[in-house]
């Protein structure tokens, strides 16, 4: 099996550089499943139904969330609905949407870190492991896991944690892409942060003169995306996964530059 990872889509630009990468991707590689981290594509905030729309359309088979997801008030209604979305499944079970899904034989999870992360969550650990308890009669052939967290440790722990009980354990959240891509002893493919897919000349996708005015000034400043500064990256990860086992056999850094005309 040949699954692709893709990092944070941040607003129009990310969403552009989807659109022109993924579709030549998926018919280059004969990918058979895609995950795409979309919780800042609408304007850097959330999801809205077109954004989500717009990243399935080019060739997302699931969408996954994390501390942006809720956002967006007018798409929480999409979340409990049958469209691939998730949010981290670490909320409390009273938060809209779901934090897993199995599609095709494929299980997805979505967790969220809780080191320098927004307070209230369950354990992501305690919630992995109940997760593979809940999905294990379903016998997977592939599990997914989206970390969305910010402490590169805590990503690592997860990576272990999981070793040679999942296919994939992939970081999102900072929007910097890691180059340490590998495969765990027992198996798992791991990476501690895929990046993001949105405009290179920004500060991880904002525009720069708002992230400095907040670091010179102290002062509350709202993020907007950076747009139109030129070229776009795509960052993410590609594993090849054994047909038997679900664990991985090949994992490498998919990341290009598109030059935005």
């Amino acid at each position: 099996m040949k699954v692709l990872m893709v990092g944070d889509i941040v607003g129009r630009p990310g969403r552009l550089a989807l659109s022109t990468v993924l579709p030549q991707l998926k018919k280059d590689i004969n990918l058979d499943f895609v995950v795409v981290n979309g919780e800042n594509s609408a304007a850097g905030f959330g999801l809205t139904d077109e954004t989500a729309s717009e990243i399935l359309k080019a060739g997302a088979n699931v969408i996954s969330g994390g501390n942006h997801t809720f956002d967006q008030k007018d798409f929480i209604p999409s979340l409990n609905g049958e469209m691939p979305y998730l949010r981290p499944a670490n909320y409390p079970a009273t938060a809209p949407g779901r934090g897993h899904i199995v599609i095709g034989g494929v299980a997805v999870l979505n967790l969220q870190g809780r080191v320098y992360m927004p307070e209230g969550l369950d354990s992501p650990f305690v919630t992995a492991e109940n997760l593979l308890d809940e999905i294990d009669p379903h016998s997977p052939k592939a599990i997914l896991v989206d970390f969305h967290t910010e402490a590169t440790s805590e990503q690592a722990a997860m990576g272990w944690y999981l070793d040679g009980r999942v296919s994939v354990v992939v970081g999102t959240h900072t929007h910097v892409p890691t180059a340490d891509a590998k495969i765990l002893p027992k198996g798992t493919a791991f990476v501690t942060d895929l990046g993001m897919t949105g405009p290179v000349n920004s500060i991880i996708g904002s525009k720069v003169e708002d992230v400095l005015a907040r670091f010179l000034t102290a002062m509350p400043k709202r993020l907007t995306v950076a747009e139109n500064t030129g070229p776009l990256q795509f960052n993410s990860l590609y594993i090849e996964l054994d047909d038997l086992t679900g664990l991985a056999k090949h994992v490498e850094r998919i990341d290009r530059i598109i030059e935005n005309q």
